[in-house]
């Protein structure tokens, strides 16, 4: 089981990582292009990245994204709803 700090950090990634994608999260849960559990895997699976200070670094370089970084775990799935499409 992850630590409460290990979420946190990730929940915060992939956040973060949504809003350079230029997707909002809040709205396509809103919508129903993304469920609460889509979003906790989403989390989950961030955890397991081996470098997640690389991802703080590029997003720390970057207000907008065409692509995530080649490493990211939901790569797949901002592309997705950056096109409108359910998690």
């Amino acid at each position: 089981m992850q630590s409460t700090t290990t979420l946190k950090r990730h929940a915060d990634l992939v956040g973060r990582m949504a809003n350079v994608q230029g997707v909002d999260l809040e709205e396509r849960m809103m919508a129903g292009k993304i469920l609460p559990d889509d979003l906790s895997d989403a989390v989950l699976a961030c955890t397991g990245c081996a470098n997640p200070g690389a991802c703080e670094h590029w997003l720390a370089e970057r207000e907008s994204a065409a692509t995530t970084p080649d490493y990211c775990r939901n790569a797949d799935l901002f592309a997705r709803l950056k096109l409108g499409k359910h998690a």
